[in-house]
C-alpha cells in the first residue's frame, strides 16, 4: 500500500475540506495520510476524526516556510499535535504576518488595475488560512487571468509586481522548535531550494542535519522514478530518512494527485515505518 505524507485542505491553501481530503484518501487506497497544512493546525480534529470513520491510517502535521537565500526553502513537521507548545506557540505569530501580506498583495493588484478586494479574497479561503492561491483564484474568476498559474507567473510569484515577502522562519530555529515539540522534520521539496549543484546541496545538507533535521522529501509529486532513486541515495548519504508526499492542493493544483503527484507514482509505505522508528 502507499502513504501520502504532504497534502494540503482548505484550512489553507487547499481547496478541500480535511473531512473530504481523507475520504479520498480511503478511495485512493491509502493506508495513512498526513495533513500538513501551512502555518497551521486548524484542520486536525476534522480531519482526524474522519479518518478514525474511514480506516485510514491519520498524522497530524505543518508546513513551514524558512528563510533562505537562493529559493523557496520548507519544512514539514510530522506529528505535530493541535495543543500547545513551542511550534504550535509561534505559529500564531506566523499567521499574522501571512495575512498583513495578503492585504498588500490584494492593494498592489488592485495598483496595477487588478479589481480584487480582500473581502473577495476572504471569501474564497472560507474558514481557511488566505494564502496567494485563493488571491489567484479570485483573479482567474474575475477574468484577470486564465488560469492560477499565470495569476503566479505574471503578478504572484517571487518577483512578480504584487509578491510580498513575510516573515519565515530560519531553518535552525524551526528545526529547535520541531524537535522541542516531539515533531519530525522533513525537507520539502528540495529542488525549490535554489541549489543546482553537488557541492552547494551537500553544504546545504551538513547544515540542516547538524541542526536536527531527520527527513527529506525524496519522493514527491513531481519527482520521476529516477529523480526519486537519485534523490533517495543522497539522504542515505547524509543519514537522512527519505520520505515522501504528493503536496496535493485539490483544484489549486489541478495537476497534481492526492497519493501520486503529478507522475502517478506512489510514496511507498516503507518510508514511514522508517519515520516512525525515528520517534522512538
Amino acid at each position: 500500500m502507499a502513504v501520502d505524507l504532504h497534502t494540503h485542505s482548505s484550512a489553507s491553501d487547499g481547496s478541500d475540506p480535511p473531512a473530504r481530503l481523507i475520504r479520498l484518501a480511503a478511495e485512493q487506497g491509502l493506508s495513512t495520510i498526513a495533513l500538513t497544512d501551512h502555518d497551521n493546525l486548524d484542520g486536525i480534529t476534522e480531519a482526524r476524526q474522519a479518518a478514525h470513520e474511514s480506516g485510514v491510517g491519520f498524522i497530524p502535521g505543518v508546513e513551514l516556510s524558512l528563510e533562505w537565500p537562493k529559493g523557496g526553502m520548507h519544512m514539514v513537521a510530522l506529528w505535530i499535535e493541535d495543543r500547545p507548545g513551542p511550534l504550535q506557540d509561534r505559529l500564531a505569530g506566523l499567521r499574522d504576518s501571512r495575512n498583513s501580506r495578503n492585504t498588500v498583495i490584494v492593494q498592489r493588484l488592485r495598483t496595477l488595475g487588478i479589481d480584487v478586494t480582500i473581502e473577495e479574497v476572504e471569501a474564497e479561503a472560507g474558514e481557511g488560512t488566505v494564502g496567494r492561491p485563493h488571491i489567484a483564484a479570485v483573479m482567474v474568476a474575475k477574468g484577470a487571468v486564465p488560469d492560477i498559474q499565470t495569476a503566479f507567473n505574471e503578478y504572484l510569484a517571487h518577483g512578480r509586481p504584487a509578491y510580498v515577502d513575510r516573515v519565515r522562519l530560519e531553518p535552525e530555529e524551526a528545526l529547535q522548535l520541531v524537535n522541542a515539540s516531539g515533531g519530525v522534520s522533513i525537507l520539502a521539496h528540495p529542488h525549490t531550494t535554489g541549489i543546482d549543484n553537488r557541492i552547494e546541496m551537500a553544504d546545504m545538507l551538513e547544515r540542516l542535519v547538524a541542526a536536527g533535521l531527520t527527513s527529506i522529501e525524496c519522493h514527491y509529486g513531481t519527482y520521476d522514478a529516477e529523480g526519486r532513486s537519485g534523490m533517495v541515495a543522497l539522504a542515505r548519504r547524509f543519514g537522512l530518512i527519505p520520505s515522501g508526499g504528493s503536496d496535493y492542493h485539490g483544484t489549486y493544483k489541478p495537476e497534481t494527485e492526492l497519493g501520486t503527484g503529478r507522475v502517478g507514482l506512489p510514496v511507498p509505505e516503507s518510508v514511514l515505518a522508517e519515520l516512525e522508528a525515528s520517534r522512538t
